[in-house]
């Protein structure tokens, strides 16, 4: 039964994947249907965004009060209903709408599950499971291209995204009992759900935790800002064809899906410390050479590298919180990671867009390099202020 649970959670993540590349797939014919601006992609995104951040603050209230699994197939259903949602709506204001369950849906299976593998499970599991996240972000663009080529509509990709979450979200109804014996089984397990939820301001005054949450904030900030802006850079600075460019920039994601696959192995032997200073190094060889000016070529590769040198930096932090912080205080923890996250991908890239506009995009790699520095020193202050818990 526990096997079981766990193939269940590692669909969830599959899941929770799906519903993350579909927007940008479909605006390009979405934006014209619906008599909206390219632009205002980013409007729904940054709502989507916010409610994420809502529902993740408020993740360690709710599972003390429900219980993980019930926030997980509740969460799951309500993001089912959104992007059945999004599949009907014909007015850039309906989007806007059914953004607000999207967000809070999404942001309760992240927080929730992130916490429970945490606490459950051993840490090569926090990154294969991340892994098949990627798998899921990876499959969703080939599901809209299919409704778009051969269904003549971007309004069938949603459909059949929510199909899948809704079928998900029964079996997830199904297997609450699962969840309760697998909490059961645990003398030990943190999830003390009759317990009265920690406040921000008492999980802010923990010692490393502020630094914690910049060392989240920071990487995905680097994460989304190296996606959104590889390809610019690539055709902007170095000459590439926008064809190759984008083609190379993919491979970014694809470095960090099967470096998490990686991972995952080496998370069998290393702590969690050890391999995100690995995945930092990694990262700062990645962006020297970007800045190598020779050859194309290394810019390039440097790109991919910066992939790999990601995946281990965001399910180590996450499941280290509990050896850091107390497994009573994860969830509270790790909810408000999962709204730096968010906070991060909301605010940075689009700051560097200014830059981009009003100086050069040049700057991108030195741009990067200040979020790794950044990451790298909230990290290790992390580890100073926790240097008495077992990492």
């Amino acid at each position: 039964m526990f096997n079981l649970l766990l193939a269940l959670i590692y669909i969830c993540f599959i899941s929770l994947g799906l519903p993350d590349s579909l927007l940008g797939s479909a605006w390009p014919v979405m934006h014209q249907e619906i008599s909206a601006p390219v632009s205002y992609a980013g409007i729904v995104s940054m709502v989507i965004s916010v409610g994420t951040i809502v529902s993740s603050l408020l993740s360690d209230r709710a599972v003390r009060k429900f219980g993980t699994g019930k926030i997980t197939a509740i969460s799951v259903t309500l993001t089912a209903v959104a992007l059945f949602g999004f599949s009907t709506a014909d007015r850039f204001w309906m989007l806007i709408l059914w953004a607000i369950p999207y967000g809070i849906g999404g942001g309760g299976v992240d927080a929730v599950l992130n916490n429970y593998v945490a606490l459950h499970y051993k840490a090569q599991h926090m990154s294969w499971l991340h892994c098949f996240w990627g798998v899921g972000a990876c499959i969703s663009p080939y599901i809209m291209s299919f409704s778009l080529v051969k269904l003549d509509s971007w309004n069938y990709g949603y459909l059949i995204v929510s199909i899948i979450q809704i079928v998900l979200s029964l079996f997830i109804f199904m297997s609450l009992p699962l969840w309760k014996e697998k909490k059961n089984t645990d003398a030990d397990d943190g999830d003390k759900e009759n317990e009265s939820h920690i406040k921000i301001r008492e999980i802010v005054s923990i010692p490393g935790a502020v630094p914690c949450f910049l060392t989240f904030f920071g990487y995905c900030a680097l994460e989304l800002t190296t996606s959104l802006w590889a390809s610019s850079y690539l055709v902007q600075d170095r000459g590439l064809s926008p064809e190759t460019a984008s083609a190379f920039a993919s491979l970014f994601y694809i470095g960090i899906t099967a470096g998490r696959a990686i991972n995952g192995f080496l998370a069998m032997k290393f702590n969690d410390r050890f391999l995100i200073r690995l995945g930092l190094g990694i990262i700062c060889v990645g962006i020297l050479l970007v800045l190598i000016p020779i050859n194309q070529i290394f810019a390039l590769i440097g790109f991919v590298v910066i992939g790999l040198g990601c995946a281990p930096v965001y399910p180590c932090i996450i499941h280290m919180t509990p050896a850091l912080f107390g497994k009573d205080k994860s969830q509270a923890m790790i909810g408000i990671q999962m709204a730096c996250a968010y906070s991060g991908f909301c605010l940075v890239p689009p700051l560097f867009g200014v830059i981009a506009n009003n100086i050069t995009i040049s700057l991108l790699p030195a741009f990067l390099m200040i979020l790794l520095v950044l990451i790298a020193v909230m990290h290790e202050i992390a580890v100073y202020k926790t240097k008495n818990k077992t990492m």
